[in-house]
């Protein structure tokens, strides 16, 4: 038996943040031996809001050099764009035509967003779950790292699998792969420095409310200096009452690699200053290898090219297959 195959993504809108890196990229790092797997900028998703066509190009490339700063190995991983590969489209739309609209009219993201844009919500932002199926099947994925904010796109993407081999395969020649969701809790949900109860997010307005992962030291000092905590003394974890005290242990747990039994000990007894500072320090000194290789990888352009024409190549000549297997069971003809 091979390694089982992983296939996960993160939209170039802006700068990467703590969310992104603790909730997956540095849990894709630490397993990408036990694996094969495939990560793409998926450029496609992040056009589902508006979107400055300015820098949507270089915020590609940035998020693919982030990829390799914070430690994907290259013999255990492939990187590639997402709308460098035609078929993620094509497949789409052949999902599309076998999708009730009704169980995207249910997604929770969509309802949140929705609301949010109002008249001028997208259709693709409404089909963007069927987008991320075919992202997944393309590659006949077995696993696929999520936060529990996106567990429900992949229950959609099984639904999806399920009624493509239904339909068009059978027990013992099915059309698809049915995936599992890679769930990591510790960690897997990162909050927002400016209210505890909601995920940090780069489509928040405030720049405060995230730590980015190419935040220069001032910039990270001044952000945790000024997050919101409250006026208790002394910290502890998993008081729901108090939702920033837990979300901020919970950083320096994740960043400072310590149990966390031992860092509810260690700042049991702490004000919010004296915690402040350690957590600025630990936050700035995880920060600073990734820091140092993004710009390493971003001196030689020409690697960071190569590396993604090799991923394309390799990602596009799977989910070929793929889109051909589809369109063969659902009676298209082989192009003459």
């Amino acid at each position: 038996m091979g390694k089982k195959r992983v296939l996960s993504g993160v939209q170039p809108t802006g700068n990467l943040h703590l969310g992104n890196y603790l909730g997956a990229i540095r849990n894709w790092v630490e397993a990408q031996s036990q694996y094969e797997n495939f990560f793409c900028v998926v450029d496609l998703h992040a056009i589902t809001v508006p979107h400055n066509p300015a820098t949507l190009a270089t915020d590609t490339y940035t998020i693919a050099a982030l990829y390799l700063a914070c430690g994907v190995d290259l013999n255990d991983s492939t990187i590639f764009v997402q709308s460098h590969i035609p078929a993620h489209c094509e497949l789409t739309w052949l999902f599309n035509c076998v999708t009730p609209i009704n169980w995207l009219e249910r997604m929770i993201q969509f309802k949140e967003k929705a609301v949010k844009q109002g008249e001028n919500v997208s259709t693709g932002l409404l089909d963007y779950p069927v987008l991320m199926a075919a992202d997944i099947l393309l590659y006949d994925a077995d696993l696929v790292p999520v936060g529990e904010d996106q567990k429900q796109h992949i229950e959609l993407t099984r639904d999806i699998v399920i009624r493509i081999n239904d339909q068009y395969g059978s027990k013992k020649k099915p059309v698809l792969k049915l995936p599992e969701p890679l769930i990591r809790k510790e960690g897997a949900r990162v909050m927002s420095l400016t209210d505890g109860t909601k995920k940090m997010s780069k489509s928040d307005p405030s720049e405060m409310s995230r730590i980015n992962l190419l935040d220069s030291p001032e910039e990270i000092q001044k952000k945790i200096k000024r997050c919101k905590t409250d006026p208790i003394k002394g910290l502890e974890f998993d008081n729901p009452e108090r939702p920033e005290c837990h979300n901020l242990l919970t950083l320096y747990t994740l960043l400072s690699g310590k149990t966390q039994e031992a860092v509810a000990a260690e700042c049991q007894d702490m004000g919010w200053g004296q915690f402040k500072t350690v957590l600025s320090e630990a936050t700035i000194e995880a920060l600073k290898p990734i820091q140092q290789n993004y710009q390493a990888v971003m001196e030689d352009k020409g690697y960071l090219e190569s590396v993604l024409r090799q991923g394309r190549e390799k990602a596009e000549a799977i989910a070929l297959s793929t889109l051909s297997r589809v369109k063969a069971a659902m009676g298209y003809s082989t192009p003459l």
